[in-house]
């Protein structure tokens, strides 16, 4: 799954030269708490509300409101926003990679830039809308989580069980994290399974190492 067909292109940005005031403004208006800047269409920093929140706390402890106002509309944007080690993505990347990169570096979004020029952003809830459509929750149907050995055929023998009750699968996913040596992990998201057989079935899943079933009913 591609960075470009998740990402916002409807982007909202600011000038470097624009003031702290006009930031904060933009930020309530829209709703969103980062402004890419921008210089002649290329990215040349991100102002996030934090960095809002934090100059206004460093010059609230010795000002009054209304010097306060008078200083927020004359702090440019290029005194606060960050510019080194800017991190970006391109387009063509993977989301699974942009997910990486904003665990890593702790950050809520990635800019995304084609040929030096910003295309897009993608943002934390644009990984929740990748995450919702992988695995198929919105069409309801059962997770079953196994604790598979590693080894060819093991996800195929389970699959094949869960397809004699007479289901559809949506999402198989696989994982090595919190897996003991020389296993893995398997979650699948199955439809149209009879809840009237989930016992029997529960109980022919045990030799395949079943953790749990989850239902979110359909």
């Amino acid at each position: 799954m591609l960075v470009k067909n998740w990402m916002t292109t409807n982007l909202i940005t600011i000038d470097e030269y624009e003031s702290m005031h006009t930031a904060i403004k933009l930020m309530n208006e829209n709703r969103i708490r980062r402004l890419p800047v921008v210089k002649k269409g290329k990215l040349i920093g991100i102002v996030t509300n934090l960095d809002i929140n934090r100059e206004s706390a460093s010059k609230a402890t010795s000002l009054a409101i209304n010097e306060l106002n008078y200083l927020i509309d004359k702090i440019k944007i290029k005194d606060i926003m960050t510019k080194k080690n800017l991190k970006t993505i391109s387009p063509t990347d993977t989301v699974e990679e942009a997910a990486l990169i904003m665990s890593e570096e702790k950050i809520g979004v990635l800019p995304v830039v084609e040929d030096g020029k910003l295309v897009g952003i993608i943002t934390e809830s644009d990984l929740f809308k990748v995450l919702i459509s992988m695995t198929g929750v919105r069409q309801g149907g059962i997770q079953f989580a196994f604790e598979l050995q590693d080894k060819p055929g093991s996800i195929k023998e389970v699959a094949d069980v869960l397809r004699s009750y007479g289901g559809r699968m949506l999402c198989i996913m696989t994982s090595y994290e919190q897996a003991k040596e020389g296993y893995r992990h398997a979650y699948i998201r199955m439809k149209n399974i009879n809840r009237n057989k989930i016992e029997p079935l529960r109980k022919e899943l045990q030799k395949f190492n079943l953790m749990y079933i989850s239902d979110s009913k359909e």
